[in-house]
């Protein structure tokens, strides 16, 4: 089962994203702690796309891809950026970095998920989740 949506780059379409996850959670019920952690990593996700990733240029596009699996969801969100290095990610949990306001998202979305993968530069993000 598949759903997706693209948005344009701006902050108030992040309700358009978690209404595809209220919709497509509803299909199979999940308890709360999976729900609020699918939840907020994509949210993440969608969020540093639309911020960093289009830099909030409402031209430019964010698509976000929601997969259930047997055994998994898989969550894709891509940017039409120039991307970034991802294996260049400062750590928010350093002591220099603890009163930054940005850098926290991808740190989340690999702590509330199973697995975290980047594709095409950092423009495109996978993010699993075991069932």
């Amino acid at each position: 089962m598949e759903k997706s949506l693209n948005i344009a780059s701006k902050k108030e379409n992040l309700q358009k994203v978690e209404k595809l996850i209220d919709e497509f959670t509803e299909i199979k019920e999940l308890d709360e702690d999976l729900y609020g952690k699918i939840m907020l990593a994509t949210i993440e996700a969608a969020n540093n796309a639309i911020v960093h990733g289009n830099k909030l240029d409402p031209e430019k596009e964010v698509k976000i891809k929601i997969i259930k699996r047997v055994d998994r969801f898989e969550i894709f969100v891509e940017d039409q950026g120039e991307g970034f290095d991802y294996m260049r990610i400062p750590d928010p949990t350093a002591p220099e970095n603890i009163e930054n306001i940005h850098g926290r998202g991808i740190f989340l979305m690999k702590q509330l998920s199973d697995e975290v993968n980047f594709f095409d530069k950092g423009t495109k993000v996978q993010i699993l989740f075991k069932i």
